[in-house]
Parts: C-alpha cells; sequence; structure tokens
C-alpha cells in the first residue's frame, strides 16, 4: 500500500507533523479547514514565483500565525519589509482577524524539497524546455545535495505528443513501505499550449532512527540530521552504486576482450 497512499499522510505522527496546528469544536472544525485552504490557495497565488514550500498554519485564542517555508524569502520580504506587510493586511481581511503574524523560514537546501523540487521541473515544462532535461537536471542536484533517492513521474501530453502518456525516471532508492524512511513528496502540474502535464516527486533524505521533534518549523529550522547532514550510509552506498556501475563497465568490456572473437577475426 506504500505505493498507492501518499507518503506524507502515512507518516504523519511517525516521522511528519501536521501543516495546521491548531483544534476546534465540531461546529467550529469545517470553518477553519476551509479557512486554511483559502490561505494556502491565496498565498500560493499571490508570491507565485516566491519558492514556497510550504504553508504553516497555527492558531491561539484569537492569533493567527502564518508560517512560510521559502527558499526565496527576499521576494516574500519585499523592501524595507513592505511586502510582508501588505501580505498580513490581505490575510487580515481574507480572515476577518485583526491579529494575524506572518513567520518566515528560508529553506537552505531548495534542491532536497519535493515541492520546490516539482515547481522547477513543472516552469520548465512550461518554458517549452525538455522534460527529460528537466527532469535529470532536477535529480542531479537532489543527489549531489545529499538525497539517497529520488524519483519523478510526469504524465500527459508528453512533447506535445497526441496521445498521453506517463514516464517515470528515479536514481538512488525510495522505499514508500518503510515508514521510518524519510519521504518528501509533492504533486504539482504545468500549464502547457497541450494541456495540463502532472508531475510527482519523491525524494527520499534517509532513515529517521529515535524520536523527531514533529514540529514542520522545527524540521525546516535546520535541526533535523537528516536534512542538514546527509548520512554517511547515503553517500557510502550511493559511491558503491557507482562503483558497481563502473566495475560492471569494466568487467563486460572485459570478457569480451579476452573472449577472442574479434582478436579471431583479425
Amino acid at each position: 500500500m506504500g505505493q498507492k497512499t501518499n507518503p506524507i499522510g502515512a507518516r504523519l505522527g511517525i516521522t511528519r507533523g501536521w501543516d495546521s496546528n491548531w483544534f476546534a469544536s465540531k461546529k467550529e472544525y469545517a470553518g477553519k479547514l476551509i479557512e486554511d485552504d483559502k490561505i494556502r490557495n491565496y498565498l500560493n497565488a499571490r508570491i507565485n514565483k516566491g519558492g514556497i514550500a510550504k504553508i504553516v498554519i497555527e492558531r491561539t485564542l484569537n492569533k493567527l500565525i502564518v508560517t512560510i517555508h521559502t527558499s526565496k524569502p527576499g521576494i516574500i520580504i519585499g523592501k524595507g519589509g513592505g511586502e510582508v506587510d501588505r501580505i498580513k493586511e490581505e490575510l487580515k481581511k481574507l480572515c476577518g482577524k485583526e491579529d494575524v503574524q506572518i513567520n518566515i523560514l528560508e529553506i537552505r537546501r531548495p534542491e532536497l524539497d519535493a515541492n520546490i523540487v516539482a515547481d522547477t521541473i513543472a516552469r520548465q515544462i512550461e518554458n517549452r524546455i525538455n522534460y527529460k532535461r528537466a527532469i535529470k537536471m532536477s535529480i542531479a542536484s537532489a543527489l549531489r545535495m545529499g538525497a539517497e533517492g529520488i524519483k519523478v513521474k510526469v504524465g500527459g501530453r508528453l512533447g506535445g505528443a497526441e496521445i498521453a502518456r506517463s514516464e517515470e525516471i528515479k536514481q538512488g532508492r525510495t522505499p514508500l513501505h518503510t515508514l521510518r524512511m524519510d519521504i518528501d513528496y509533492a504533486s504539482v502540474f504545468a500549464l502547457t499550449v497541450y494541456g495540463k502535464i502532472g508531475i510527482k516527486v519523491w525524494i527520499c533524505k534517509g532513515e529517521v532512527l529515535g524520536k523527531r521533534d514533529l514540529n514542520p518549523n522545527v524540521l525546516a529550522g535546520g535541526k533535523n540530521d537528516s536534512n542538514d547532514r546527509p548520512s554517511a550510509g547515503g553517500f557510502d552506498r550511493r559511491g558503491g552504486a557507482d562503483n558497481r556501475r563502473g566495475g560492471g563497465g569494466a568487467a563486460r568490456g572485459g570478457e569480451r576482450r579476452p573472449a577472442g572473437r574479434g582478436g579471431d577475426r583479425r
């Protein structure tokens, strides 16, 4: 079932925390849930090129705290913090609350964030860059930054083909059944002249052994070892895979030469 379910939903309470932290009674729950969705949709549309990875919403009695995780904090903050103040005023009107606080957290390694990687691929496809090239560049940069594995799946009228199809490119390992694996997942789409192209990204950041603080703001702040310092096992395994590939090629080449067919012909 690991292949069928959302990897983030399957890991909630184990290696991942909730992006909305509040409590509500049965009567208020639906209204607050819809409000959260409105806030996220509004911010994603308002800060279109801000490199937003996720938006964490917390509520106290009369206060709304919105934490934006982004790879480009300068775009959101604006000159002298003017842009943040405008966004805050707009959120007050949207939610009807007077006390709104906006926090901005910088993501130091955007190559390891599934949302940012998927969004980068989508923007490149929209700019008519070959989808295979865009995917392979993202995979190479993620592995270079210490990911244990990455899988990208695209579907739609790829390259303007008449019949829609889906393609999957993966490197390293992404074990979706292992719940202690820290796997980040994102699903976005690119709007092209041929129609929508869906993009799904899975990034494996390594195993989480022991207890972890599930606060998403703490995880992004750099206190997570698997984000900040790639495990030695990840590097060894990837290095080993490279060595095996190189060794395999050498062995195959070596086998062909002593087989003697080419020599016999000469």
